[in-house]
C-alpha cells in the first residue's frame, strides 16, 4: 500500500513511518524540511509540503492510499500563525480528497474546542472538523505532551533542573497532564491505517500527573534536587521568556501556560497507551536535558 506521511523526518511522523517500513509498506512523505537528515537512507522520497500549490499537492499525492497527517506549529512565528495553518491543512486535506486518497489519519490533540479561547485548541478542532467534511474516511487521534528522544517539553524541564538551582512553576503545580510515549502514539496511528471506520480517539499514556508530581519525578531521575517555587502564571512565562533569549528560543508560550492550567492535557477515556513516563525517564536518564531541546532550531 502507498501511504503518504507527512513529516517523516521530524518527530511523531518520524516513528509512524518507521513502523509502517517495518510493514513493508511504501511510504513517501510531504515536508517543509526537505534539506534534514533522512533516517531511512533514501527508502522514503520526500515531496514539498507547498500548501500555496495544490495542483503539486494533488499530483504527489495520486496513487496514495491512506494519508497520516502531523502537520501543526507550536506557535505564531512571522507569517507562519496557527491560523494560517488551519488554512493550510484545509488545502492538504483537500487535494487528499482531490487525488483519490481513501482514508486519513490525522492527528490532533487532546480536549479541542470550537469555543475555546486559545487558538492551538480551537485550531486543532477545525483541523479535525475539515477532515470529518472530507468525504474520505478517517480515524483522529488525540495525543497530550508527546514524550521520546527528540521531545521538548520534558527533555526542557530536565535541562532546566540540572542547569539551575531553583525551578519556577507556574501557579501551585496542580494542574495535571498524562504525557504519551511517542512510539506509542505511532502504534496508534499504524494500526489506524488499516482500520475502515471513522473514529476519534484519545491517545494518553498510563499515568497522570499534577505537573509538580512530573516535575519531582524528573528530578528525581536527573537526581538534581530543586527548589520548586509556586509563582504567578505571567511570572512564570516572563521568567521562561527572559530564559529564552539565552538560549534563541521559545520556551514556553501563554497559550501552553494556559492550556495546561486548565486541564486540557487530561483525558476521561482510558488510556490506550502503555509506556510509563517514569520507566522511559530511567531508561534514558543518562541522556534526557543533557541538551537544550530548540523549537526554533528545529523547525525555523
Amino acid at each position: 500500500m502507498k501511504i503518504a506521511v507527512t513529516g517523516a523526518f521530524s518527530y511523531s511522523g518520524k516513528y509512524i513511518t518507521k513502523r509502517l517500513l517495518e510493514k513493508g509498506e511504501d511510504v513517501i512523505t510531504l515536508t517543509n524540511h526537505p534539506n534534514r537528515p533522512d533516517p531511512f537512507n533514501g527508502k522514503v522520497k520526500a515531496f514539498p509540503l507547498d500548501f500555496t500549490n495544490e495542483a503539486e499537492l494533488i499530483k504527489n499525492l495520486t496513487g496514495v492510499e491512506v494519508l497520516v497527517n502531523t502537520y501543526w506549529i507550536r506557535f505564531d512565528k512571522g507569517s507562519n500563525t496557527q491560523p494560517k495553518a488551519i488554512e493550510n491543512t484545509a488545502v492538504l486535506v483537500n487535494a487528499a480528497a482531490k487525488a483519490g486518497v481513501k482514508r486519513i489519519v490525522h492527528i490532533s490533540i487532546t480536549n479541542p474546542s470550537a469555543n475555546s479561547h486559545l487558538p492551538y485548541f480551537w485550531g486543532k478542532a477545525a483541523n479535525e472538523k475539515a477532515v470529518i467534511d472530507s468525504g474520505m474516511s478517517y480515524a483522529i487521534l488525540r495525543p497530550t505532551v508527546l514524550f521520546g528522544k527528540e521531545d521538548i517539553l520534558i527533555n526542557n524541564i530536565a535541562w532546566l533542573l540540572r542547569k539551575l538551582p531553583v525551578f519556577g512553576l507556574p501557579g501551585d503545580g496542580s494542574y495535571k497532564l498524562s504525557p504519551v510515549y511517542v512510539d506509542d502514539l505511532a502504534k496508534l496511528a499504524v494500526d489506524a491505517v488499516y482500520k475502515k471506520e471513522n473514529y476519534i480517539w484519545d491517545a494518553v499514556g498510563p499515568d497522570e500527573f499534577t505537573f509538580k508530581e512530573m516535575t519531582e519525578l524528573i528530578e528525581n531521575t536527573v537526581e538534581k534536587k530543586r527548589m520548586l517555587i509556586p509563582l504567578p502564571p505571567r511570572l512564570a512565562l516572563l521568567a521562561a521568556q527572559f530564559l529564552s533569549l539565552f538560549v534563541n528560543d521559545v520556551m514556553l508560550t501563554p497559550e501552553e501556560v494556559d492550556g495546561l492550567m486548565a486541564d486540557l492535557l487530561i483525558s476521561k477515556e482510558p488510556p490506550r497507551c502503555k509506556t510509563s513516563l517514569k520507566d522511559w525517564l530511567m531508561e534514558n536518564k543518562g541522556t534526557v536535558g543533557k541538551t537544550y531541546a530548540s523549537e526554533l532550531a528545529r523547525h525555523f
